[in-house]
């Protein structure tokens, strides 16, 4: 596992925290930043990505200003056999962001956000008829504290 592991330096370092400010910040600005040449950025940025440390370059959006203010995250427990199918199923749902294969007393842990309580008791509604459902348990999240997929500040020196 632990060969799939990629080195990172300072400079990676500063260029994925620049590109997760403006995901649109050219080449050129990183380099005058970093007081590095543009080749080198690019070929850093090539690197990273090729290695799968950068997955994609995509918008972060404010679900909340599209109208999913409601956040919820849902334990669910699978029939034994099923999780993996039944997870590739339910990723594809529209309000699901994510999906965890988890330890304790369920299979499952969704993430998911919802336009209100009516669409989230629907959705809960529909798992719970599915076969392979067993049981959910749903925390409604009150506020967000910190929601940051894209941080870097676990990388050690």
């Amino acid at each position: 596992m632990d060969d799939d592991l990629v080195k990172i330096d300072d400079i990676d370092r500063k260029i994925i925290d620049l590109l997760n400010e403006d995901g649109r910040m050219s080449y050129r600005n990183i380099s005058r930043i970093l007081d590095v040449s543009v080749g080198t950025v690019h070929n850093r940025v090539e690197k990273l990505v090729k290695k799968g440390v950068i997955k994609k370059f995509v918008p972060v959006i404010d679900h909340s200003k599209l109208g999913y203010k409601l956040t919820a995250i849902i334990g669910v427990k699978v029939k034994g056999g099923v999780l993996r199918n039944w997870e590739t199923r339910t990723a594809y749902h529209k309000n699901v962001l994510a999906v965890y294969d988890v330890t304790g007393e369920f299979d499952a842990i969704l993430i998911g956000k919802f336009k209100d309580t009516g669409e989230l008791d629907s959705f809960i509604k529909g798992l719970l008829s599915e076969g392979d459902v067993q049981r959910t348990y749903t925390q409604t999240v009150l506020n967000i504290v910190k929601e940051d997929m894209t941080s870097t500040k676990m990388i050690g020196d």
